[in-house]
């Protein structure tokens, strides 16, 4: 197998992280970094995103749902209770509803197109969480030329699938659980043929229970493919050194306090 995903700038390297253990890895700010000591309560608020900012990160993640008239926010729930002062399903309020409600008590709920603005020179790794929003999102990317900016992925097949369409395959995508499942269970040059061809990164957990999905045999038939693989959600030190060690080529945090400096004294951050 040869590397076939170097079409989509957002993720251009040098290659895997794990192909001679000093290439940076990518360091993404789960949420704005929901469980640092600081943010604790305000995830996916402007406040969060500009606090793994001004960290030095340069990816930031974040989920979208779409009000019903067809707004995205940065939000992770379907719902609003559990961290707004309002209540209900986001996607049956208007945007100017939302714009009422506060994070935390204090902080409002982000607009996409906001935080793509804001941060003009950050990436953005976007969790597709509304059942309507693969289109709104390919128009929002369209609008603001932020192609090359996005990694899109969703735990829906459907919706990204959609999304592809909607975006005529020039938006890097992650690829979805069940495409993970049979990249994994087919024969290996049939799995990168059955892969959309703007599949570039496998983003998994590294264990689902008492599933094993991260394994040397799933970084290793990444790889040659040209596919990054990513890990969510990791906030121990002792976790992060591992996987590096392992040859991840990035990793999701909702410490990123613990990421950086565990990068640093690894070698492996990035500085912007």
């Amino acid at each position: 197998m040869t590397a076939r995903r170097d079409g989509f700038p957002v993720l251009a390297r040098r290659g895997p992280a794990g192909a001679d253990g000093t290439a940076p890895v990518l360091a993404f700010a789960h949420r704005g970094g929901a469980r640092h000591p600081d943010l604790l309560g305000l995830e996916n608020t402007r406040r969060a995103f500009a606090h793994a900012y001004a960290l030095g990160f340069r990816w930031l993640e974040t989920d979208v749902h779409v009000s019903r008239d067809g707004c995205l926010v940065a939000f992770h729930d379907p719902v609003l209770e559990r961290v707004t002062d309002g209540n209900g399903m986001v996607e049956s309020m208007t945007m100017a509803e939302i714009d009422r409600l506060r994070i935390g008590g204090t902080e409002p709920i982000p607009r996409l197109e906001e935080l793509l603005e804001e941060f003009h020179d950050a990436r953005f790794n976007i969790d597709l969480k509304s059942p309507g929003g693969a289109r709104p999102l390919a128009e929002l990317i369209d609008r603001t030329g932020a192609h090359d900016r996005v990694l899109v992925s969703s735990f829906s097949p459907a919706r990204i699938r959609q999304f592809r369409t909607a975006t005529g395959g020039r938006v890097a995508t992650a690829a979805s659980p069940p495409e993970v499942a049979r990249f994994l269970a087919l024969p290996a040059r049939l799995a990168v043929l059955r892969l959309d061809p703007t599949v570039c990164a496998l983003q998994v957990p590294e264990r689902r229970g008492r599933l094993q999905v991260l394994s040397p045999r799933l970084l290793a038939r990444a790889h040659r493919a040209g596919l990054q693989v990513h890990v969510w959600t990791v906030d121990e030190p002792a976790d992060i050194e591992r996987l590096v060690a392992a040859g991840v080529d990035g990793l999701m945090t909702d410490r990123t306090d613990t990421l950086r400096a565990v990068l640093q004294r690894l070698g492996r951050w990035e500085e912007p």
